[in-house]
């Protein structure tokens, strides 16, 4: 992740990265006195509501050590000295617990908890990407047969909007990315149009003036090109290279 926020013109002038681990080794008794006071503090049915980090429901049935990793990552942002916790909303019950720790414990300053949208997995009916399926997002080391093969399958019902993916990746990231976006059409099908805004594009897809064929490869041309700089990252760089080659052998697990 480092090499790709590198790759996408990240200013590392005054960055610095901090591995959990490496923190938690070196004052580990000052860790797991947290976590284990944040666990006493707390009855089980709000740490269980913690659970969706993990992908899952209250209702399921979980092992000790899924118990734990709630207090465990509700100790990290004390344990790291985190003002601001900028994470997806499946992470926001979670940060809420920090929050009422600190009522708990009164300390002054809560950490400002800052959930962003998570976007939408690319197959019809996912909320969000599954791990174990790799065609259900777009990856920053997708090669562009791959990007273009995921958005030509991906789901995008003609006009509707909710549950649509493909409008999804086009409002929280090809339009937070470009002024525009240029849609190629025959004349015959209205030709080509340019849109300056989201809610623009939205109308005209709600109305039928603008079709799925029309949208996908938009939208793919668009993400082919936010990812190129990372592609010739990882191509280039012998160290990201050397990275992306051991992650891909890792064994993806359910």
């Amino acid at each position: 992740m480092i090499e790709v926020w590198k790759a996408c013109g990240m200013d590392m002038t005054n960055v610095q990265f901090l591995w959990s681990s490496e923190e938690i080794n070196k004052r580990s008794n000052e860790y797991w006195l947290k976590v284990l006071d944040i666990g006493r503090r707390f009855k089980l049915p709000r740490v269980k509501r913690c659970s969706q980090i993990m992908g899952r429901e209250d209702s399921d049935d979980l092992y000790a050590a899924q118990i734990f990793y709630p207090c465990m990552q509700c100790a990290d942002i004390f344990f790291l000295k985190a003002d601001i916790c900028q994470l997806g909303v499946d992470q926001r019950k979670v940060n809420m617990l920090a929050r009422e720790y600190c009522e708990e414990v009164r300390i002054k300053f809560k950490p400002i908890i800052l959930s962003h949208h998570m976007i939408m997995g690319l197959l019809e009916g996912q909320t969000k990407m599954s791990k174990s399926n790799p065609d259900s997002a777009i990856f920053m080391e997708d090669n562009e047969a791959d990007v273009n093969r995921k958005i030509k399958q991906a789901f995008c019902p003609p006009k509707i909007v909710e549950g649509n993916p493909c409008l999804d990746y086009l409002k929280h990231i090809v339009f937070e990315k470009f002024q525009e976006v240029h849609v190629e059409r025959t004349p015959e099908n209205g030709g080509d149009k340019t849109y300056t805004s989201y809610n623009e594009l939205e109308a005209d897809y709600v109305s039928g003036l603008l079709h799925p064929g029309d949208v996908k490869p938009a939208l793919t041309k668009a993400l082919n090109s936010i990812i190129e700089p990372v592609r010739k990252h990882f191509q280039t760089d012998p160290t990201a290279k050397q990275l992306l080659t051991t992650i891909k052998g890792y064994k993806i697990t359910k």
